[in-house]
């Protein structure tokens, strides 16, 4: 919604030449290390540092306790090396960016790039961006300034006083969202919450508990502190992403169910719970209607020491719908010697009747014939 103001505006300065969109993203293609630093330290929050010229020199993470990584940094060109846990850094960060910057006078000359940057402030100049707020042109006249942004494909007019404010609010907010986010990190506690919810069939509770645990395990497992860990903890952290990519599945969200689940598979390893999850990623395929991608994971699940009678059937309903109708009927079978019941398997057991139909007959009277 563009705003109404008493003003005509004397010029309008177009801001071309000093709209910086995309320059973090252009950082990223120069920086190696650019997504590991996101990922610890926040995408919004490396910015940050950017813009409030503080260099990351290195970090100490701990992914049990993210509120424990430390930030090593140095905050000018001649200050001493400092160290800080992550949520101090990103309080240390948010008050450097919330300080006042000076504003300079209006600009004399429409063309007069570095009088155009202090007016505005070569901070908010770099920080409206990373909020997806463009700057498109200033409109000046003798009492005031006020600049057109566009934001989600709207434009806005907003004053001078009025974006730098706006800005501050957005860092702010950032750093509230991150210290709740970090309250709720990795709480290995939530697991038998999640799992009482995924039994009553409350997928969306799930997904809240547990939401937030990929991207930050991932990492970690990547990590010695993460491969290091005892046996019962990567356990339950398999168990835990297991029920989330299960109710991803249910969800609809396929992709995301399959990449926490193959992530769950890494953290299990060669475990007790290996057989679970990689049922749990064949029924994912399942329901998203990809039979043929369900096969390996059933198959592996039947390796890794997943019941025949829960797996077997999973698997031959799978293969049914490759048209494999004699290696189902092996399954089903494998499947009741297992301690399934005929009236279990019924609908799959008439599906391959009626699809192999005599050859199936003929085959049963032989086996009969030859038991006798």
């Amino acid at each position: 919604m563009i705003r109404s103001f008493a003003l005509v505006a004397s010029r309008i300065i177009p801001l071309d030449a000093v709209r910086t969109d995309g320059w973090f993203e252009r950082i990223g293609e120069s920086i190696g290390s650019f997504q590991a630093l996101c990922d610890i330290v926040g995408e919004r929050f490396f910015a940050f540092s950017l813009v409030a010229g503080v260099r990351i020199t290195a970090l100490t993470v701990d992914r049990r306790t993210p509120d424990a990584t430390i930030v090593e940094f140095v905050a000018g060109e001649e200050e001493p090396t400092r160290k800080a846990s992550l949520p101090e850094f990103r309080r240390q960060l948010v008050g450097a960016l919330l300080t006042i910057e000076p504003t300079g006078p209006a600009p004399a000359r429409d063309t007069d790039v570095d009088a155009i940057q202090k007016h505005i402030g070569v901070r908010y100049l770099l920080l409206a961006p990373i909020f997806g707020i463009s700057l498109r042109r200033m409109l000046v006249d003798e009492k005031q300034t006020l600049v057109v942004v566009q934001r989600d494909g709207f434009e806005e007019t907003v004053s001078l006083d009025e974006l730098r404010s706006g800005v501050g609010v957005l860092v702010r907010q950032e750093l509230e969202r991150a210290g709740a986010g970090a309250r709720g990190a990795i709480d290995l506690s939530k697991v038998a919450e999640a799992e009482a919810a995924s039994e009553r069939g409350d997928n969306a509770r799930v997904l809240t508990l547990l939401g937030s645990w990929p991207a930050p395990l991932a990492i970690f497992l990547r990590t010695p502190e993460g491969q290091g860990l005892p046996a019962d903890t990567r356990a339950l952290i398999a168990k835990g992403l297991a029920l989330l990519g299960s109710a991803c599945a249910r969800l609809g969200e396929s992709p995301q169910a399959e990449e926490i689940l193959r992530l769950a598979i890494q953290w299990a390893g060669e475990g007790a719970l290996a057989g679970d999850i990689f049922r749990r990623l064949g029924e994912a395929y399942l329901t998203d209607g990809r039979p043929g991608e369900a096969i390996a994971p059933f198959r592996r699940a039947l390796v890794y020491g997943g019941s025949p009678k829960e797996v077997a059937p999973l698997l031959a309903r799978a293969l049914m719908r490759r048209g494999k109708y004699v290696s189902a009927m092996a399954l089903l079978r494998r499947a009741l010697a297992s301690g399934a019941t005929e009236a279990e398997l019924a609908v799959e057991l008439q599906q391959i009747e009626r699809a192999l139909g005599v050859p199936l007959t003929r085959w049963r009277a032989l086996m009969a014939t030859s038991s006798g």
